[in-house]
């Protein structure tokens, strides 16, 4: 398995107490959000999850019943709550997932679940945040209604014939327009104080009530390397694939014209010139389409790696690079084939760059292994200034090299020398 050990690390730093986002707002996908009256609807729809609480103000004998009931209930209520997000407050909790495999005993289950912090949190939101965040909007309802009342208190006492009497005599003037500055100041903050407490709802449900957002990112990471690893050892695969279909075929069907070419042209000695001259045409474009293909097979997946291993391919390039190259290597085993394959054309492509850029005169080139990683230095007395977004070839070393987790750093100040240094896990 690809070493994930640095992303995680990025993980944890970028979503360090996801169960507070709910206090700051911070949503990565926030979903759209209802509207006033879907949210005054929302807020309502949580005031019978406040039963319980009523139970205890009438009559707090009952503590520990009602405590043990809501506990026993827990599951039941998380369900409850998740719906009356789903179908009032356009929200989708995505439940954990399961703490034990199917078939497990009931004790394991529960202790499972007792240690589980997705439990706690959910405690946490029925016990704590759930009924403060009801509670506040029980209030914004509460002054709704009463703001409703007193910004109408002149309706009520024209209606009431002895209210009418009043004013008639000059009365409660302004006790009525104190109300109705009341009931209005009211109407206008009741409203207000239950939207925001649904929205803080809505994040606070999210946040405890479904999975651990670090994990489920973490859990997200280790997927998506797992699915990279499938990917690089597909494509290896599919170039090992590809070397043996042109090796067995394509390759021995041009050495074969190549023979047969070559036959013909020792032993037909009564042709004309021209056609003699033909002869010798074909088969050195036949040789010459054998070495390029060799080459292409040698740049897929050369023969020699799979079966002599990384160090007779390194020194097979070292051999055929344009300028003299001090290999050195030091492997206690062979490694898995992909981080063989890529350590090879990393060393390839990069003692290509730089015979063709760094107008060196030689390359020190050190492979070695150091706990569980592998690691390369190619060193070049060459004039540097090696720059990545220069140019593609450095890009693609990179991109090769990130592949499989790795790590690849370029150290080149003008004048020299540039040294190449990459890390690569030894197994996938």
């Amino acid at each position: 398995m690809i070493k994930t050990g640095r992303l995680r690390e990025r993980i944890r730093r970028g979503a360090a107490h996801p169960s507070l986002s709910w206090l700051t707002g911070a949503e990565e996908q926030p979903a759209a959000r209802p509207g006033r009256r879907r949210e005054l609807r929302l807020a309502a729809a949580g005031l019978p999850f406040l039963l319980p609480y009523y139970l205890l103000v009438v009559e707090p004998s009952v503590l520990f019943p009602v405590l043990l009931l809501m506990v026993v209930l827990l599951g039941p209520l998380t369900v409850a709550q998740r719906s009356r997000f789903r179908a009032l407050g356009n929200l989708t909790i995505p439940r954990p997932g399961p703490l034990t495999p199917p078939g497990t005993a009931l004790p394991a289950r529960l202790l499972a679940v007792a240690g589980n912090e997705a439990t706690w949190r959910q405690v946490g939101y029925h016990f704590l945040v759930g009924p403060l965040l009801a509670c506040l909007a029980l209030v914004g309802l509460l002054a709704c209604g009463v703001g409703a009342v007193l910004a109408s208190v002149f309706a009520w006492c024209w209606l009431l014939p002895w209210g009418a009497l009043a004013h008639a005599a000059g009365r409660w003037w302004g006790v009525d327009l104190v109300c109705t500055a009341v009931g209005a100041v009211l109407l206008l903050v009741g409203p207000w104080v239950t939207v925001r407490a649904g929205r803080i709802d809505r994040r606070a449900a999210r946040a405890l009530l479904g999975p651990n957002r670090a994990r489920e990112l973490e859990q997200r990471v280790e997927d998506l390397a797992s699915s990279r690893a499938d990917v690089v050892d597909a494509a290896d695969a599919e170039r090992r694939r590809i070397e043996r279909d042109l090796h067995d075929g394509a390759q021995q069907r041009l050495v074969s014209l190549a023979m047969n070419l070559g036959l013909a042209r020792k032993t037909l000695k009564d042709v004309p010139p021209e056609a003699m001259q033909v002869i010798v045409d074909a088969h050195e474009e036949a040789q010459a389409a054998i070495a390029e293909l060799r080459d292409l097979v040698r740049g897929l997946h050369p023969v020699v790696l799979e079966d002599r291993g990384l160090d007779a391919a390194l020194s097979g390039i070292a051999a055929r690079a344009p300028l003299p190259v001090r290999l050195r290597v030091s492997l206690p085993r062979r490694l898995s084939p992909t981080v063989e394959a890529v350590a090879y054309f990393v060393v390839s492509e990069a003692l290509a760059n730089v015979a063709k850029h760094a107008r060196a005169s030689r390359i020190d080139l050190t492979v070695r292994q150091q706990g569980d990683r592998l690691l390369l230095d190619v060193t070049d007395d060459g004039i540097g200034g090696a720059d990545p977004g220069r140019g593609t070839g450095l890009v693609g070393l990179r991109q090769r090299v990130a592949s499989v987790d790795g790590a690849l750093v370029i150290t080149s100040p003008l004048g020299g020398p540039t040294t190449i240094t990459v890390e690569l896990p030894c197994e996938l």
